[in-house]
């Protein structure tokens, strides 16, 4: 019965999160993500990210998990086009994937996700970006009113109302990038997302 009652709260969250979001004040500061683009946020502030860019022909990367599952149905209600994979499960195919949409489309991406650790930023959305030829655009989102899960992730869920601002950061990228460039990309971009924390 247990699993039942699980089952049915899945099927009815995607439109409970779209109900809710109704209600969200989402305002922008910094400079906007042109299209196109890779922008990058972390795993548990994904909500304000995908409702602020929803019905606007947007990508994003989400896991072959079975809660990725219920994210597909979330985004593509909100008219996103879909990539199933991550680095643990079908990287290489989603890489390849994300390079393609990324030249024509804002590319969305949790650089930490699906099974983290939190904020520990991954490889895939800078090597995108490098091998698309596209801006990278980084994301801190602040809330006055939300709650937040006690997965590895703090998933953060905005209450009803809740104001919501979405800083964004434009990283500079070279047209090409050696092993150990590559690698200080991924730092400085992991430095930059977690710059907001420290000055809270």
């Amino acid at each position: 019965m247990l699993k039942a009652l699980r089952r049915q709260l899945a099927k009815l969250g995607p439109a409970l999160f779209r109900l809710l979001a109704r209600s969200w004040r989402i305002a922008a500061c910094g400079p906007l993500p042109p299209q196109p683009a890779v922008l990058a946020f972390w795993h548990g502030e994904m909500l304000p990210m995908w409702k602020f860019f929803a019905a606007g022909g947007a990508c994003a990367l989400v896991s072959q998990s079975r809660d990725g599952g219920l994210l597909t149905r979330l985004l593509e209600s909100w008219g996103y086009r879909v990539i199933r994979g991550s680095s643990s499960k079908g990287g290489r195919e989603a890489l390849a994937e994300m390079v393609a949409a990324a030249r024509g489309n804002r590319l969305l991406v949790t650089p930490d996700g699906p099974r983290g650790p939190a904020h520990k930023l991954k490889a895939g959305a800078v090597v995108a970006a490098v091998q698309a030829g596209v801006p990278l655009y980084l994301c801190r989102v602040r809330c006055t009113r939300a709650i937040r899960g006690t997965h590895w992730d703090h998933f953060l869920i905005p209450l009803p109302f809740a104001a919501i601002t979405l800083e964004f950061v434009h990283l500079p990228l070279p047209r090409e990038a050696t092993r150990e460039e590559m690698d200080g990309l991924i730092a400085a971009a992991e430095a930059a997302l977690n710059r907001a924390e420290k000055s809270d």
